[in-house]
């Protein structure tokens, strides 16, 4: 297994990163099938510029990085073969014309602001500029837990009761509800979405209707079935 993102620290210059330790190992794992790919890829929040060169070196050198800041100073941070844009990530206006102009991305990463709104808007308007089979990760969502940041604990405005509903919208397939719980677009589009320690993760996979399958003696069955019936008891 690659050891690129905790082998990263011991090889920075003066370019300060800051990073929680164990979002390291998480995006080793997370991420090993993209080493040297080249791909689209937008991190939101530069702060001292360290992360230009963690993402530069681990992607291929024909990769379309875009970092958005929304302090004028980190412009000068830009590095060759990387671009910058200074803007709000909670302006939807400024997120739709990054959206045009660069997109779509294979991987996006939100180390912004933090705030719950920012966080939020960020994802609605990006998600839709996020290729197939691309990765939405938003770091630091400990601060969902954070009144100051407009979080607390169960607090319904926060980025991780977002992403709980999120949960319920890619398993709207199922509904029993057509009124309650109405099939949601989002279950056409969100492939997974893990939590880790700070970390959430959504991965993109556009996708029909799921089919239940059935192999006895080399016949395979389909049926969608398992979606249409109501009042069930059992599946079996």
């Amino acid at each position: 297994m690659t050891r690129y993102f905790r082998d990263f620290p011991a090889r920075t210059g003066n370019r300060m990163l800051f990073k929680m330790e164990h979002y390291l190992e998480i995006y080793d794992e997370l991420l090993a099938d993209r080493q040297g790919r080249d791909l689209s890829f937008l991190e939101i929040g530069i702060y001292k510029g360290g992360s230009l060169p963690l993402w530069q070196g681990f992607l291929g050198p024909q990769s379309r990085l875009l970092f958005l800041d929304i302090d004028p100073a980190c412009k000068a941070l830009e590095l060759p073969g990387t671009q910058v844009e200074i803007g709000d990530q909670a302006d939807p206006a400024f997120l739709e014309r990054v959206g045009a102009a660069y997109g779509p991305f294979d991987l996006i990463v939100d180390d912004g602001g933090h705030k719950m709104h920012q966080q939020i808007t960020s994802f609605r308007h990006l998600w839709p500029r996020l290729r197939d089979r691309g990765m939405y990760i938003v770091e630091d969502v400990h601060t969902s837990y954070w009144p100051g940041f407009g979080g607390g604990f169960r607090e319904p405005a926060s980025f991780i009761e977002f992403a709980k509903d999120l949960i319920d919208r890619m398993h709207s397939w199922y509904t029993e509800d057509d009124v309650g719980f109405p099939l949601h677009p989002l279950a056409r589009e969100i492939g997974g979405i893990r939590f880790y320690d700070s970390l959430v993760v959504i991965e993109k996979r556009l996708k029909e209707p799921p089919v239940a399958l059935t192999a006895q003696n080399g016949q395979i069955g389909r049926s969608r079935r398992m979606l249409e019936v109501r009042g069930r008891r059992s599946i079996f």
